[in-house]
């Protein structure tokens, strides 16, 4: 992987978050009645914990408690991992991969099931066109679903999409206990491309390719969402300007 790709690798991964981050609050903000903006949250926040779970059993980690849903949203406490610094990356940054591959598996089910018409995103976004290619071919998603043949089924999948999408971004806790080891991660990868060792270097850019995928997976999930959440934004934004 050449270093422009590696750019855009880390370009996408912030462009997820932000979204997440973003879209997030602005439901949360904008929603009239707490309890829908809690019914939207539901499946996402549900499906974050149990990804953090999973963080947990592959690191060595022993789950003390789990809340998976509350007016607060949801919470994994823990102990040590096995792994140390490791171990605290891939818990806190589970959701970030898990939650993309989930939408990845409930979009092939209600392509392949229940008829709804999703293009294939690329595996990655390694230059401006192929993200302009993902936006329209978005677009075309929402335009041929909705008014080129109605799918009542595709208004399920988006209240899916969103609600997962909402949860992605690893929350400020999350981000705080995982910034040793990211750190610490990074400067190994680094120390491997100086060592020159091919095994290595092939390995790594394997992982990073992997990664690539879920990040692209996730912003292509979010720019679903954010297209969705158009109408609620200009409704907010003119609110506020009143």
């Amino acid at each position: 992987m050449d270093s422009s790709a590696v750019l855009f690798l880390f370009i996408t991964g912030i462009l997820v978050i932000a979204l997440s981050y973003f879209l997030d609050r602005l439901w949360a903000a904008a929603v009239p009645a707490r309890v829908i903006y809690l019914f939207i949250r539901l499946p996402g926040v549900v499906l974050h914990e149990c990804a953090h779970v999973l963080g947990c059993l592959l690191t060595g980690a022993r789950v003390r408690k789990l809340v998976l849903f509350s007016r607060d949203g949801g919470s994994v406490t823990y102990t040590r991992p096995v792994l140390p610094y490791i171990g605290d990356v891939v818990i806190s940054t589970a959701p970030l991969f898990v939650l993309p591959l989930a939408l990845s598996g409930i979009t092939w089910v209600f392509v392949t099931f229940l008829g709804c018409a999703v293009p294939a995103f690329p595996a990655t976004i390694a230059s401006p066109p192929v993200l302009l290619d993902l936006i329209g071919a978005i677009l075309y998603t929402f335009s041929d679903n909705l008014l080129t043949r109605f799918n009542g089924w595709f208004l399920l999948y988006l209240y899916l999409t969103l609600s997962l999408v909402l949860s992605v971004a690893p929350s400020t806790q999350d981000m705080k206990n995982a910034a040793l080891g990211s750190i610490l991660l990074i400067l190994a990868g680094m120390l491997v491309l100086l060592s020159g060792w091919e095994g290595a270097i092939s390995l790594l850019d394997e992982l990073l390719r992997l990664l690539g995928y879920g990040f692209t997976l996730g912003l292509a999930y979010g720019l679903v969402a954010l297209a969705l959440s158009l109408p609620l934004l200009v409704w907010y934004a003119a609110a506020h300007r009143s």
